[in-house]
C-alpha cells in the first residue's frame, strides 16, 4: 500500500460518488449540549453516548475535536451526494477512529488496527452485535487507505470526513456556512501541529507499525533515525533459491 494513501486515497474517497438516499440523523454531542450541528444531529443512543465518553476521556481535547469533525463533515460529504448509512455505526466508527492515537491504546501494530481493536472490544463489551462491529473495526482500520472507497458508505464517510479535516479534501462539497459552523462547535485547538506531533511521538515508540499509510511521511520527516522495513530486502531474503 503507497505511505500517501491517506492525501490520496482519502482525497479521492472525499470525492468519489455515494449513491442513495438519507442524511445523518442522531441527538445529543458529547462536548457540549449542542444537538445540531450545520444541519446534522448528534446520535445519541446509549451505546453512542458510551462512546463518546470513552473518546473523551482517553483524547486529549484537540484530537476529540477532530473525531468530531471528522463525523460532522463525514455527514455533510455525504448529505452532498445523497448518501444511505447506519448512522450509529458512522458515529461511532468516527468518534473511536484514533483511539489508537491516545495513549490508553497505542501499541505495536499500526494506529489504525490497535485502534479498530480497542473500539470492537468496548463496543462489544457495550452489547453491540458482532456484524456491526465488525463494519465499525473495518471503518477504523481502513480509514487511512485508499481502499476505503470501494467499501460501504459508513467507511467511506469515515475517510471521507477524516480526510476533509486533515487535509481538506471533498471540503468543496460542504458550504462555507455549514464549515464555519462545524469549526465554532469544535474548534482545532492547533491540530495540523498537535496531530503531526502526536503521531510523530506514537512513532518513535512503535516504529514498526508506521510502514503503510500517512505516519510513514511523518515518521521520515520529523523522527530521528526513523527506518523501516524495505519489502525489496523481504523479496531478496525469502527461502527460495532461484
Amino acid at each position: 500500500m503507497a505511505r500517501r494513501d491517506f492525501v490520496l486515497g482519502l482525497g479521492a474517497v472525499a470525492g468519489s460518488l455515494l449513491t442513495g438516499r438519507g442524511l445523518c440523523q442522531g441527538g445529543v454531542a458529547g462536548q457540549t449540549d449542542l444537538r445540531v450541528v450545520a444541519g446534522v444531529r448528534i446520535v445519541d443512543t446509549r451505546i453512542a453516548k458510551a462512546a463518546d465518553d470513552l473518546s473523551k476521556s482517553v483524547s486529549p481535547r484537540y484530537l476529540y475535536n477532530h473525531a468530531m469533525r471528522t463525523y460532522l463533515f463525514g455527514a455533510l460529504i455525504g448529505r452532498a451526494a445523497g448518501a444511505t448509512y447506519d448512522e450509529e455505526l458512522f458515529f461511532l466508527a468516527s468518534i473511536l477512529h484514533d483511539l489508537g492515537l491516545t495513549e490508553r491504546f497505542a501499541g505495536a501494530k499500526p494506529f489504525e488496527i490497535e485502534g479498530a481493536f480497542a473500539a470492537d472490544a468496548f463496543l462489544r463489551a457495550q452489547g453491540l452485535l458482532t456484524a456491526k462491529a465488525e463494519l465499525v473495526w473495518d471503518a477504523i482500520a481502513m480509514h487511512p487507505l485508499a481502499i476505503s472507497q470501494h467499501k460501504q458508505s459508513e467507511i467511506k464517510l469515515v475517510a471521507s470526513g477524516a480526510a476533509a479535516d486533515v487535509v481538506g479534501a471533498g471540503l468543496d462539497a460542504v458550504s462555507s456556512l455549514d464549515r464555519d459552523a462545524v469549526l465554532r462547535a469544535y474548534p482545532r485547538l492547533g491540530f495540523k501541529a498537535r496531530f503531526v506531533s502526536t503521531c510523530a511521538e506514537v512513532i518513535r515508540q512503535h516504529p514498526g507499525g508506521a510502514k503503510g499509510t500517512f505516519m510513514r511521511d511523518i515518521g521520515e520527516r520529523k523522527v530521528p533515525n526513523f527506518h523501516v522495513s524495505n519489502i525489496c530486502d523481504a523479496i531478496d531474503e525469502a527461502p527460495f533459491g532461484e
